[in-house]
């Protein structure tokens, strides 16, 4: 077994002989990756948001959204060079880390990164700021009065470790907002948010201090107190339960903005269900299965089939196992932990039995395979999968069916797939959105989120900023205090 070393964080200003270091150790085939992890005290953790708030006035506050824009835009560029030395190490160790196959992490990393390019960035801005100059001056309302938007002075990032560069998303758009940032990475993917932290500082140097990553044990947030008490701001990723424990340790003043784990879905119609159209959205459906094995919050885990259709909805679920089969030769699933194994095993054997009361249900898939499409004829509720490419299929005699049984899980909504004729495209979104949905995109695109999407129905950064205004009264009092004034 050849063992690889690599250490996690980015803390400007604390020597690395100053630190205490825990090691994480991950395995994949032949390899073993030894992780260090920096342990730091509540004098350090101070000390460092001090001065990650100090280098965020100093320079990155002062800095326009364009010139901002253009630095992120630059270090995504190395990010989709394939001989960049970051790159390359991300290629290199972000497999043995999250255990995904390399040619899925390959693949996964560019599409990713691609959505942080300086058009799509823009569009991050333009899409909750109709003038984008508020982040950079003040700026004329239409009710009257002028107004800009400043960002936190610290956001606070706890990161969760499902996707590989699953952090990019948030530390953009806090650096778009201006603030200075500091992330906690995850145990299970600590090591991509410290490269992207150094990747910026080689870009732009004067951002050096302008962010930070640290990292802690799960669920001891006791140790970031002295962190969360600098924070104007903190951003958090994770199960309920997690996010309720860092909820309890916030001042009440702190701004929080939780992202808890959510359900995935796909509606099928009959129009994509001929022979021609059938096999081909079989496909892309289980494209959105396979990346990175349903471990995203925008996963499928039921694809709710109309009949009516050429192609039934038990044909369309043995399709479905038959792509996974394929890609399963081109993007092997992960091995699976004792855990994740005893999870699989029992959620099939639960639907094998389930299948006991009627023919028409079943299992599509052997044993030993590492895929699994559960069948069933009769409508039935949404609910988790065990993830690691196992997908629910039910069919229905109408989409709209399907409405009342997501309904009670509304807490849990957000990404639905569809696949539906245009005259049934926005009466059906109508009635997704007013169930607690919030994103509605295609077959094939549940896991590829647009740049700019509003994650959980929220916007990316207005919820970031605060709005400070200039009201017409003080424009007015100001002008007879003019020199010129009568």
């Amino acid at each position: 077994m050849t063992t690889l070393h690599a250490q996690a964080g980015y803390l400007p200003g604390l020597a690395p002989e100053h630190l205490q270091w825990q090691t994480l150790v991950f395995e994949a085939g032949a390899d073993r990756l030894e992780v260090a992890v920096p342990l730091l005290t509540g004098e350090q953790m101070t000390a460092l948001a001090l001065r990650v708030k100090q280098a965020s006035r100093i320079h990155l506050k002062t800095m326009s959204v364009s010139q901002i824009v253009a630095v992120v835009d630059t270090a995504i560029a190395r990010l989709l060079d394939p001989a960049d030395p970051y790159r390359r190490e991300a290629q290199r160790l972000l497999p043995i880390v999250s255990g995904y196959d390399a040619e899925m992490v390959r693949v996964g990393l560019t599409a990713f990164f691609q959505t942080f390019r300086a058009p799509q960035l823009h569009r991050f801005v333009a899409e909750d700021f109709a003038n984008p100059k508020l982040l950079d001056e003040f700026q004329p309302r239409p009710k009257g009065g002028v107004a800009k938007a400043f960002g936190p002075e610290l956001l606070v990032h706890s990161w969760a470790g499902n996707v590989p560069a699953l952090p990019l998303w948030s530390l953009v758009c806090g650096l778009l907002v201006k603030a200075g940032n500091i992330g906690k990475v995850p145990s299970a993917e600590p090591l991509f948010a410290g490269w992207f932290a150094r990747l910026l500082a080689e870009v732009h140097p004067p951002l050096a201090d302008c962010l930070a990553v640290v990292w802690w044990k799960g669920g001891d947030e006791q140790q970031a107190v002295p962190l969360y008490a600098q924070a104007d701001a903190v951003l958090a990723y994770g199960s309920n339960e997690s996010l309720e424990q860092v909820r309890r340790h916030l001042p009440v003043t702190t701004r929080f903005l939780p992202y808890g784990h959510k359900l995935g879905f796909g509606l099928i119609g009959r129009a994509a269900l001929d022979a021609l159209r059938g096999p081909a959205t079989a496909r892309l459906a289980a494209h959105d299965v396979m990346r990175y094995d349903q471990q995203g919050c925008y996963s499928p885990h039921v694809f709710y089939v109309e009949r009516g259709g050429k192609v039934s909805p038990r044909l369309f679920a043995q399709s479905l196992g038959s792509e996974l089969a394929k890609l399963q030769h081109r993007f092997p699933r992960r091995a699976l932990g004792v855990e994740d194994a005893r999870a699989v095993a029992g959620w099939r054997q639960t639907r094998e039995l389930q299948s006991l009361a009627t023919d028409s249900d079943g299992v599509i898939g052997d044993d030993g395979a590492a895929w699994a499409v559960a069948y069933a004829d009769t409508v039935q509720a949404l609910s988790p999968t065990s993830m690691n490419r196992s997908i629910q299929v039910v069919a229905v005699d109408a989409l709209d069916q399907v409405i009342a049984h997501i309904e009670p899980h509304r807490r849990f909504l957000q990404t639905a797939g569809l696949a539906v004729a245009p005259d049934e495209l926005f009466a059906l979104s109508q009635r997704l959105g007013a169930a607690g949905v919030t994103r509605i995109c295609a077959i094939g695109s549940m896991t590829s989120p647009e740049a700019a999407w509003h994650h959980d129905g929220r916007f990316s950064l207005l919820d970031l900023v605060r709005i400070v205004e200039i009201e017409q009264s003080a424009e007015r009092a100001a002008d007879q205090l003019a020199r010129y004034a009568d």
